[in-house]
């Protein structure tokens, strides 16, 4: 919006150019989202404590949880007010890529909101259905699969360019999969956006985990829009990805400002209001970068905390029916649980879990030289 403002008065006054830099947008973004959440945090804080809106601890998780019972929830509200504002304010919106980021983090931010809605406002234990909550998943990741494939998005309509993966470690390594693409696309975000849903378990464990995935993506956007370092690099170039650059840095900037108040011993959790829209944005920008399967090493513990579940699900239901009894392969899943059941202080896992994270990230970037 300020970049439409602003772009008529630049030959008047030279100094306007600024706005046209992609990187000054960018930090103009990030600095925007964190006085945003600084402002606004305080306020919901507030708002959520005087309406009893708080989170109800179940009985079966670890017994050190229980003293979180009445931390204000839905904070997600603080997160998806602070991201889309700057997002609004700095990234240019005629850009489709604009578009469609904007709408994924909106979409399961209203799924998460009904779902956090009904649990605590409406006192329905389980919130939302499960099979509802898939249902928002699946029909967002339906819907970009076929606005980037039917519409004109960076690539001529028909081009292979469309329905084409990167392939990490080989140089120009790309793989048209044609009609599979969409399914992809629904697997990548709904995927997820579960994920990241399961690890947000712990006092800022998830909140900062995302900072760094998208950290990482804002980094691949910014070298990815451009042509002299996509090409040294030999990556696929993707015109006009550089304003993702300008969103990454509104979500990161975001997440830092949520993390002041969600930082253990945490005055506020996210609530699937913020845990679902943080998990869709992560996977849309993987598909909006061509960076799917690279996700899987940029949100390595995401992918580590999801496995951790299904395979206790697996585990226990293979030893129930072979000895009648069934087992659990972890103290408890997720397996931030686990450790804690271990007796690692929450504080402590969480940090180590971001240590991999960002060694998970550091590694991510590294996949660009080798190729």
């Amino acid at each position: 919006m300020l970049y439409y403002i602003i772009h008529p008065l630049v030959d008047g006054l030279s100094i306007l150019r600024l706005f046209e830099y992609i990187s000054f947008r960018a930090a103009g973004a990030a600095v925007t989202a964190l006085l945003i959440s600084f402002l606004i945090g305080p306020i919901i804080i507030d708002w959520l404590i005087k309406f009893q809106i708080s989170e109800t601890i179940k009985e079966t998780g670890p017994a050190s949880h229980k003293k979180k019972s009445g931390t204000p929830t839905m904070g997600g509200l603080i997160i998806l007010t602070s991201v889309i504002i700057p997002s609004l304010l700095w990234c240019r919106l005629d850009y489709i890529n604009i578009k469609l980021i904007l709408i994924a983090t909106l979409w399961m931010g209203c799924v998460g909101f009904l779902d956090d809605y009904l649990k605590i406002i409406k006192k329905m234990p389980l919130g939302l259905i499960a099979r509802y909550k898939i249902i928002g998943q699946i029909s967002l990741g339906l819907f970009i699969g076929i606005i980037l494939t039917t519409i004109e998005y960076n690539f001529p309509i028909g081009s292979s360019l469309q329905t084409v993966i990167s392939i990490p470690f080989i140089a120009n390594g790309f793989l048209d999969i044609g009609w599979l693409y969409i399914p992809l696309v629904i697997i990548v975000i709904t995927g997820t956006s579960n994920a990241v849903n399961l690890t947000d378990g712990l006092d800022g464990l998830a909140t900062g985990l995302v900072a760094i995935s998208t950290l990482t993506f804002a980094g691949i956007a910014y070298i990815t829009g451009r042509v002299d370092f996509s090409n040294y690099l030999n990556i696929l170039y993707i015109p006009n990805s550089g304003e993702l650059f300008i969103y990454c840095s509104a979500l990161t900037g975001s997440c830092i400002g949520f993390l002041w108040f969600n930082a253990y011993p945490a005055k506020i959790f996210m609530g699937d209001t913020g845990s679902l829209a943080i998990g869709s944005a992560l996977g849309t920008l993987a598909v909006l970068l061509k960076k799917e399967i690279l996700l899987i090493i940029i949100g390595g513990v995401f992918v580590i905390e999801s496995i951790s579940v299904i395979l206790q699900i697996v585990y226990y239901k293979y030893t129930k029916k072979k000895c009648g009894v069934g087992k659990r392969l972890f103290k408890m899943a997720p397996l931030h649980h686990h450790f804690e059941l271990l007796g690692w202080n929450e504080n402590h896992v969480v940090v180590r879990f971001w240590i991999i994270g960002v060694m998970l990230a550091l590694l991510s970037l590294t996949t660009f030289k080798i190729q």
